[in-house]
């Protein structure tokens, strides 16, 4: 690192996490995460949203027991799909958590950064039969802004008077990891002093079932739904769709600290790399995960040698989880064996769009208890995957610094590194 890089890091504006909202198949709240996350709990089993019997996975990381109506009345409710309802309801918590308060004078300082990999799918599903049905003056005039990927954004600033940088990713299973990313940014530079960050995603449907199935990327562990997301054990067989959302609120930290902000962590490095490789499997090289940690790193003036936890991207794929296992071995050299690593996938299956919103909440939660959850389903060990993924049960560890990886379909990638304070 040059002298002026290592200057600008120094100089630039510091960022925290003050509030954490997570709903996932594993409850719908933070607090109800965290405890079945420790307790290395599976969120996943059968699919009931609809008859799965013809498709090959029968078997999803279903939400259970959300009520839409506790956080937007009926008529909006009716107006959006489940994942703008699961966006409003993880950005409340994490809100509240932070004790987040928009004010009419810094309301223009406060945005909003949510993405979805998808978006409406299943609005468009039932539209679309809707359609056919009884005819196109059947269609919702809410149809499409209850679809669209950037709704959660809109939706969620237009109840928060949030008037600052409003934006929305959608890179794949990326999404949520570069949007928390880019809000990091957006504070640093000082165009906003706190953002509300993150993603969400609900396509249990069955487009996504059949098209996910047709790529051969799901798990077909019909029988033993709880035992079929299992990174980097010999018998993978492919991953296990969940849903849910994952939302931070960040914040500069010295106005974290002015206003007594409770604070988890500090977010102090960003990644992005591109494979160029491949439009759906990542590069047998590792080349592009292996830049992205690198990158994240160097954002954060950190060496491998500081970090102390991986919630790796892991999402039970044979080829994913072997050649994830590839980049960390030559980022981090004969360190590599020493670095706890676990996929929480394994628990709450891979939530595409809100996967990196969701696990960079873990990571900052895991900072904050000082324990690193399990990767559960770790019952035979696959050579080509020999490191330390924390099997099966959840350890005490001190975490100063940790990672997260995200890595998305068209070679995308993202890395976030948060240090404690």
């Amino acid at each position: 690192m040059s002298t002026e890089d290592f200057l600008d890091h120094r100089s630039r504006r510091r960022v925290v996490i003050t509030g954490v909202g997570l709903l996932s198949p594993l409850g719908l709240t933070t607090a109800e995460n965290w405890r079945a996350l420790e307790a290395g709990q599976s969120g996943i089993g059968p699919i009931t949203r609809f008859d799965a019997s013809a498709y090959a996975c029968q078997i999803a990381g279903e939400v259970k027991g959300f009520d839409p109506f506790t956080v937007l009345d009926k008529k909006e409710v009716k107006k959006f799909d489940t994942f703008i309802h699961y966006a409003v309801s993880a950005a409340r918590e994490a809100i509240e958590d932070a004790r987040l308060v928009v004010t009419e004078e810094d309301a223009e300082r406060v945005g909003v950064a949510i993405g979805s990999g998808i978006g409406g799918l299943p609005l468009i599903e039932d539209t679309h039969s809707t359609l056919l049905e009884k005819g196109p003056r059947r269609v919702s005039p809410f149809f499409i802004p209850g679809l669209i990927a950037n709704m959660p954004s809109g939706l969620i600033s237009i109840l928060y008077g949030a008037k600052g940088p409003n934006t929305a990713t959608v890179t794949a299973c990326a999404t949520s990891a570069h949007a928390i990313g880019d809000a990091l940014h957006i504070i640093r530079r000082g165009d906003a002093d706190a953002m509300i960050a993150g993603g969400t995603e609900s396509v249990i449907a069955p487009l996504a079932i059949g098209g996910f199935s047709a790529m051969r990327a799901l798990s077909l562990r019909n029988a033993e739904p709880k035992r079929a997301s299992r990174p980097w054990d010999r018998d993978r067989d492919g991953f296990v769709l969940g849903e849910g959302a994952g939302i931070l609120v960040l914040e500069e930290m010295g106005r974290a600290v002015k206003r007594g902000a409770p604070i988890y962590a500090e977010l102090c490095g960003y990644g992005m790399s591109g494979d160029a490789y491949h439009i759906s499997s990542p590069s047998e090289d590792g080349d592009g995960p292996f830049r992205v940690m690198r990158n994240a790193l160097a954002d954060a003036a950190l060496s491998p040698e500081s970090v102390d936890y991986i919630n790796a991207h892991g999402t039970s794929t044979p080829a994913g989880d072997r050649i994830e296992t590839i980049a960390v071995k030559r980022l981090f050299k004969e360190n590599a064996q020493k670095v706890p690593i676990s996929s929480t996938k394994s628990m709450t299956g891979h939530l595409l769009g809100a996967a990196g919103g969701l696990e960079a909440g873990i990571l900052a939660l895991s900072i904050r208890h000082g324990v690193i959850p399990p990767t559960i389903n770790y019952e035979t060990p696959d050579p080509e995957c020999d490191l330390d993924y924390t099997p099966n049960a959840a350890r005490k560890a001190e975490i100063r610094v940790g990672m997260s990886n995200s890595f998305g379909f068209g070679g995308t990638n993202a890395c976030l590194v948060m240090r404690r304070l």
